[in-house]
């Protein structure tokens, strides 16, 4: 049974940074932590995948629940959080920072990737080379939210590996709050995952990318509208497997023995913890109960 850190007195612990705290000074080892964030309880189902393939790694997991959603937001505000939260997460440690965040990954990751002295690893590349192997008629799906549609990163990566591969997008702005308020197979879900997968279904897709990290966790609703046809692509489970390539050329994979793995799960989130818990701990199927707030800033890690 995987450990987490032992909850403190209170279930909020608020952060206060130490001034000496950066990237400049780090250093990293086969013990130092994973990490990775999203804009709420979405990136779980990428925390999901590398308990899974990764299971003797600690690991850092980042929510900016106060910020919540991302999709509709402008790139220079995408931008500027996920500088804040990269920071924030080498300064706790991290040897290596996944983007478990489909929106950052579009939008973020060519701007941010190089500067830093730990590796950020996007979906976007991961997920589009699992569906142009996993398609038989070049018809891809893409769900993601407006902000990763717009910005044409998965469109793109799919022409680059496939010049007659078609992309089909969807933006799916209400699947992001419905998840985060945890109506994974309520009536109105299924409505509107209706309305959204029509057009793709219309145009014959035969392969449907997860473009953001909340959407598979609405697997269930959107194979009963779908079929089982259709082929889901999930980027985390690429990403993850190159995430564990990455840290093995690098030696930094953990040297902790599978068999007897007890890592350590640390959860931040910027706004309250307690729905995050909530959610949480159903996603993963196992109580969140060490979750604490933070605030981020240009300086890292400040109190609340």
């Amino acid at each position: 049974m995987s450990e987490v850190t032992p909850p403190r007195s209170v279930a909020s612990e608020r952060i206060v940074p130490k001034a000496s705290e950066g990237a400049s000074a780090h250093k990293v080892s086969p013990a130092s932590p994973i990490a990775m964030f999203d804009s709420g309880v979405g990136g779980l189902s990428v925390f999901k995948e590398a308990i899974k393939q990764l299971p003797g790694e600690d690991m850092i997991y980042f929510g900016d629940t106060a910020r919540v959603p991302y999709g509709g937001r402008l790139p220079q505000e995408i931008v500027k959080f996920n500088q804040e939260i990269i920071s924030f997460l080498v300064q706790a440690g991290a040897k290596l920072v996944i983007m478990a965040c489909g929106t950052s990954s579009a939008v973020a990751y060519p701007l941010v990737k190089d500067r830093y002295k730990v590796p950020i690893v996007s979906l976007i590349e991961p997920g589009a080379r699992s569906a142009v192997s996993a398609t038989e008629t070049g018809k891809i799906g893409l769900i993601a939210t407006q902000a990763t549609v717009d910005s044409g990163a998965y469109q793109r990566a799919i022409k680059k590996l496939s010049r007659d591969s078609q992309v089909f997008a969807a933006a799916c702005p209400l699947f992001v709050p419905l998840v985060e308020g945890g109506f994974f197979e309520a009536e109105e879900t299924k409505k509107v995952a209706a309305q959204y997968l029509k057009p793709l279904m219309k145009a014959g897709i035969d392969t449907l990318i997860l473009g953001c990290t909340h959407y598979p966790h609405l697997t269930k609703v959107l194979r009963q509208i779908t079929g089982i046809k259709i082929k889901f692509v999930d980027p985390a489970e690429q990403a993850v497997v190159e995430v564990k390539k990455l840290l093995k050329e690098r030696g930094l994979l953990s040297q902790r023995p599978g068999s007897s793995a007890k890592p350590n799960y640390q959860f931040f989130v910027s706004g309250q913890t307690a729905v995050f818990s909530d959610i949480g701990s159903k996603l993963l199927g196992r109580p969140l109960l060490n979750v604490r707030q933070v605030s981020l800033g240009r300086a890292g890690r400040k109190q609340v």
